[in-house]
């Protein structure tokens, strides 16, 4: 057994099939098929079940999978480590984010770039719960994205930035000024889908507030949202940071139990390897 067999095995299991492991790793599907079928050989069980319309992981695959992950990270951490005495840090780290969170984070990647070129980066976005838990997996190795304190658990995590988030509406459809959120509540409502930070704080708040609400839309897009409201068919509560965006759309500022919005840079806990470190020290 080798690392090249463990890495074939995660990209399948990853990709969910053979061909999309082939185009990942940049071979053709047959060798993935042979590496597969010689390991599995070697391990007396088959890891893959295959159909003609899916391939799922085996009892023995599920078992498999996070001790190929945990050695791929720790020989990717041997190597990390003879570079960085060499003055060169190479590799690959995945970067998770979700929409709507950015965080200027093309700045600290052009700077990695210049600094490291030879470390490459993925990005992964996905809903906040599939990224927390694929950094508790290992599959992402570090992640900018709006948590609350609880969903923290577990992670190291550093605060990048702290807003109250705003109701955006078409233009007239409120009085200019601050709204209450008793207010908001009766109006036609633009959310976003469970599963998304917003969706978690708007929720939080209208909790902590006792009120109710009704969702007229729900939308897993910030285009969307805002196509939406610049129609007035509804209003969409939303970061400042985010509604600045559509400057033809108008803010208000909530009179009291504002949502509030926290973008976090997260990683698993212990000590970052070299290249996480690395972009890590260049997210303010």
């Amino acid at each position: 057994m080798d690392l090249r067999q463990m890495e074939v095995v995660v990209a399948v299991a990853e990709e969910g099939g053979f061909t999309a492991a082939a185009r990942r790793l940049n071979v053709v599907q047959s060798a993935v098929s042979g590496t597969v079928r010689a390991l599995e050989r070697e391990l007396g069980t088959p890891l893959f079940d295959r159909t003609t319309h899916r391939v799922a992981l085996t009892a023995a695959g599920e078992a498999f999978l996070p001790a190929a992950r945990a050695t791929l990270r720790t020989a990717d951490a041997a190597r990390s480590a003879v570079d960085a005495v060499r003055g060169q840090l190479r590799g690959r780290i995945t970067v998770g984010t979700m929409q709507g969170v950015w965080a200027d984070l093309h700045l600290a990647l052009a700077a990695l770039r210049a600094e490291h070129p030879g470390v490459t980066v993925r990005l992964r976005q996905a809903a906040v719960a599939d990224i927390r838990q694929a950094l508790r997996e290992g599959t992402v190795d570090l992640a900018v994205v709006a948590l609350d304190r609880q969903q923290q658990r577990g992670l190291t995590a550093r605060l990048l930035s702290r807003e109250e988030m705003v109701l955006v509406a078409a233009p007239g459809r409120l009085p200019a000024g601050p709204v209450a959120l008793d207010e908001v509540a009766a109006l036609p409502l633009v959310d976003f889908t469970p599963g998304w930070a917003i969706r978690y704080a708007v929720d939080r708040s209208f909790r902590a507030a006792g009120l109710d609400r009704e969702t007229t839309f729900e939308v897993n897009d910030i285009v969307a949202a805002s196509e939406l409201v610049r129609n007035d068919l509804g209003v969409c509560v939303m970061p400042r940071s985010i509604a600045d965006r559509f400057p033809d759309l108008a803010r208000h500022r909530f009179a009291r139990h504002a949502p509030t919005w926290q973008v976090m840079v997260v990683r698993p806990p212990g000590e970052a390897p070299p290249a996480v470190a690395a972009l890590l020290r260049h997210l303010a």
